[in-house]
């Protein structure tokens, strides 16, 4: 495994604890973390926490549209660590970047469990009004978890993401363990035979809600239920992962 030099400004500690798990969230489309603030508490009680931002939400920056720059910007990220994460969790298009990292991670290393937060191997083809609709679901989470961010370079970076994630088919296999959360949708059976044929170690929950609503209080307790049973049996192979 090769990584780059290591670029700080992406990198964001969430929590610093004692304990057998060292989280790593990425970022969905738009980029920001905010959405996962339920998420970190949670993950805290087992260990430290850190987030990965996209790069272009802020005055000078440009947004990568690409899965594979933005896998291989953030293995500098993960590599530069204290110690390296045993667990990846990431919504949407943060889910696929979480399991491309944990991809390589296990080139030279015990392989990381991923959480996937209604992620989608590959994306069906759209067209421009369903793409349109996307930008402006991707648009609305932003404003209403980021706060106070600028409109277009926040709206540049969800393109640039939109971009990103029609244009990738994950085909690499994972050896650790995983959970996929799954939304409802018509593309629900398809996406979870599409993991189940890329993960060795694959369990699925559903989510009775939409995409763009696990995070909502109404469903985010069943979210971290499901993170909490997956925890209770992975934390016992984070232990041995860190000795």
């Amino acid at each position: 495994m090769t990584a780059p030099a290591c670029d700080t400004r992406l990198l964001v500690l969430l929590a610093q604890r004692p304990g057998p798990l060292d989280s790593l969230l990425i970022h969905p489309a738009g980029g920001g973390l905010a959405q996962y603030l339920g998420v970190a508490s949670r993950l805290a009680r087992h260990g430290s926490v850190h987030g990965i931002r996209a790069d272009g939400l802020l005055a000078g920056e440009e947004p990568d549209d690409s899965v594979p720059e933005m896998t291989r910007r953030y293995l500098g990220l993960v590599t530069g660590l204290p110690r390296r994460p045993n667990l990846l969790i990431g919504w949407s298009l943060g889910g696929v970047i979480a399991w491309e990292l944990a991809a390589r991670l296990a080139e030279d290393g015990p392989a990381p469990a991923v959480v996937l937060i209604d992620s989608f191997p590959e994306r069906e083809s759209t067209g421009d009004t369903v793409r349109a609709d996307l930008l402006s679901a991707v648009e609305r989470s932003v404003a209403t978890l980021g706060g106070g961010r600028d409109s277009d370079r926040a709206r540049a970076t969800a393109l640039a993401h939109i971009r990103a994630s029609a244009a990738h088919r994950t085909e690499v296999r994972g050896a650790g363990p995983a959970l996929l959360v799954a939304c409802e949708s018509e593309h629900r059976a398809r996406q979870i035979d599409r993991w189940r044929s890329l993960a060795d170690r694959l369990a699925v929950r559903h989510l009775d809600c939409g995409h763009f609503e696990v995070f909502d209080p109404a469903h985010q307790a069943a979210l971290l239920g499901h993170l909490d049973e997956f925890l209770s049996r992975t934390t016992s192979a984070a232990q041995e992962y860190a000795r």
